[in-house]
């Protein structure tokens, strides 16, 4: 006679960690947003003149940006499923933004962009990661 849960894999327990394509997922979502951080700070010297409420604002908003994908990126890694939509949502917009690169000189940056988000996108909606997200019951 065979157990009932027989054929059955366990799911993963939270002390064993992210599955492989979460941490993926969290990983290049952390360095997404470790860029856009660095893509903020390129604006501080030229915060002076004409172009100092442009700049400033431009600042914020990529550094607030990127420092809020890595802290989604870690409670992601950490297993909190609330952190997934804002992932997804960061993801469905570098898309839409890389393909506004498409042409010319900077093809290169829309496909590297649309490629990173969609293995991020993989990553996040790969079966094992949403089992690991998914709440207990």
């Amino acid at each position: 006679m065979t157990p009932p849960d027989a054929g059955r894999q366990p799911s993963p327990s939270p002390a064993a960690g992210p599955p492989p394509p979460l941490t993926v997922a969290a990983s290049l979502t952390g360095l997404e947003g470790a860029l856009l951080v660095l893509q903020g700070l390129t604006q501080v010297p030229g915060m002076h003149g004409e172009k100092l409420a442009m700049n400033v604002t431009t600042f914020l908003f990529f550094v607030v940006y990127g420092l809020f994908l890595l802290f989604a990126a870690w409670q992601l890694y950490r297993l909190h499923s609330w952190a997934r939509a804002p992932v997804v949502l960061a993801q469905l917009i570098q898309i839409l933004v890389g393909a506004s690169f498409w042409g010319g000189g900077t093809t290169i940056v829309a496909v590297l962009s649309i490629l990173l988000a969609l293995i991020v996108l993989a990553g996040v909606f790969h079966p094992a990661s949403l089992a690991a997200l998914e709440p207990a019951d």
